[in-house]
């Protein structure tokens, strides 16, 4: 059993919501719809966005719960234990392989299957690589 804290999973998820909205709204909203061909002056209706939010909740929620209880287990490993590792250290490598072996890969198939941009590539894998991160700091200073 690991001891994952419930608080520190909810302030991530509201942290990684509030990043996304940010990253695909007044960042990158423009290139990424248009990397997406979605029509600039296209209104979703609001049963779309409720839906929209509802999912990226829960995909915020996912990657917090998951990334807490790999980080929990990972904290029993020798050498890695909070304490001997700071929490930024912590935090940055669960984060960085985490992103490495499976946000990169799944991106990097859309490139290779799906047509996607290298301009999309960047734009989602640059938004995981970040939105990890935040995650993990959160959930490394919050043990």
């Amino acid at each position: 059993m690991v001891h994952v804290n419930n608080t520190a999973i909810l302030i991530a998820v509201v942290a990684n919501f509030i990043l996304g909205w940010v990253w695909y709204g007044p960042l990158f909203g423009k290139a990424w719809g248009k990397e997406m061909g979605m029509p600039m002056d296209m209104k979703p209706s609001a049963g779309v966005m409720a839906k929209g939010m509802i999912l990226m909740i829960i995909g915020c929620y996912l990657t917090a719960m998951v990334l807490a209880h790999d980080a929990a287990a990972w904290a029993m490993v020798p050498g890695m234990m909070m304490g001997e590792v700071s929490a930024v250290k912590f935090g940055f490598m669960g984060g960085f392989f985490t992103w490495l072996g499976f946000f990169v890969p799944q991106q990097l198939s859309g490139v290779a299957w799906e047509n996607k941009s290298w301009k999309l590539f960047a734009i989602n894998v640059a938004y995981s690589f970040v939105a990890l991160q935040v995650v993990a700091q959160i959930l490394s200073h919050m043990p």
